[in-house]
């Protein structure tokens, strides 16, 4: 006799179950130790660990006021909002060829282009310490750090430039060409506000990645240091409440990043489409205007 639809049999009832516990399990797995870092961050205790003692914010009060947290943060806004700059641009001009010019191999030369995001960063950093110090004769410094991270994040922009380029409607150019717009009008006015939220979105991925990134930083940045770096050199020497804080505030910091990566594109979307809703409701005329008065 045929089961009912939507009746599960008790077989299929603790498999479901089996199923959910083990996600359950995975995500707890997952994000434990991250809810347990900015639980120890606000212990009063200087020990890291429980018993909770006390609940507190002095810890960051503490990193707000060292003034070596502060240079760190300096410098890594600096590389990062000058790696944002470059990676977006150059990933953005790439993506247009790469989508558009017809290049022979476009797969390969799609791998070719994103290879640095498969390949370890230890290698990236090995290999452009070499050449910055033994090849060049290049002093270590912020600015060879933006050149290496630049080689990190540039791929994820084109990545994300491209895939919006190859959903783009050529027809809309066609149509500004009949109207008698040029190439450089076409691509202003047409084809970069429709991919700007692919463009900001790119942008805003590569900030967040220079903001974390540590192992290419670590090898080509000479004597300076970024968070990360300053958050592993205190964790060699013992992990204290007041790291806990620093890495729970670059945790909050990555995820508003992140957060605005996803919702600002759909955000511009809808503004976009607002703005020209407006644009074609009907205006009273004067004459109209007149007679109603």
């Amino acid at each position: 006799m045929a089961r009912e639809a939507g009746v599960l049999s008790p077989r299929a009832r603790v498999v479901r179950g089996l199923l959910g516990g083990y996600g359950a399990f995975i995500y707890v797995f997952l994000f434990a130790p991250i809810v347990l870092l900015i639980l120890f961050s606000f212990n009063t205790s200087e020990l890291v660990g429980f018993p909770i003692t006390g609940w507190t914010t002095h810890w960051y009060s503490d990193a707000f006021g060292d003034y070596t947290i502060h240079d760190a943060l300096r410098t890594t806004l600096k590389v990062g909002l000058e790696v944002t700059v470059i990676s977006t641009v150059v990933g953005t001009a790439a993506a247009f060829p790469l989508v558009r010019a017809g290049l022979p191999f476009p797969n390969g030369l799609r791998v070719a282009m994103t290879l640095p995001i498969m390949i370890p960063g230890i290698l990236i950093g090995i290999s452009l310490l070499i050449l910055f110090t033994s090849i060049l004769h290049v002093e270590l410094s912020p600015q060879t750090a933006v050149v290496g991270q630049s080689v990190y994040t540039t791929p994820f922009v084109l990545l994300v430039v491209a895939a919006r380029l190859q959903g783009f409607d050529r027809a809309l150019e066609r149509a500004a060409a009949d109207l008698g717009a040029n190439a450089f009008n076409r691509l202003r006015h047409v084809v970069l506000p429709l991919i700007a939220p692919a463009i900001l979105a790119g942008a805003l991925f590569a900030f967040t990645l220079s903001f974390d990134e540590f192992v290419i930083t670590y090898f080509i940045i000479g004597g300076y240091n970024t968070l990360p770096i300053y958050i592993y050199t205190q964790v060699k020497y013992g992990i204290t409440p007041e790291v806990n804080a620093l890495a729970s505030l670059l945790l909050a910091a990555s995820v508003v990043l992140l957060a605005l990566a996803f919702t600002l594109p759909q955000g511009l979307r809808l503004a976009r489409r607002a703005l020209a809703s407006l644009r074609r409701t009907p205006r009273p005329t004067v004459a109209a205007a007149g007679y109603e008065g």
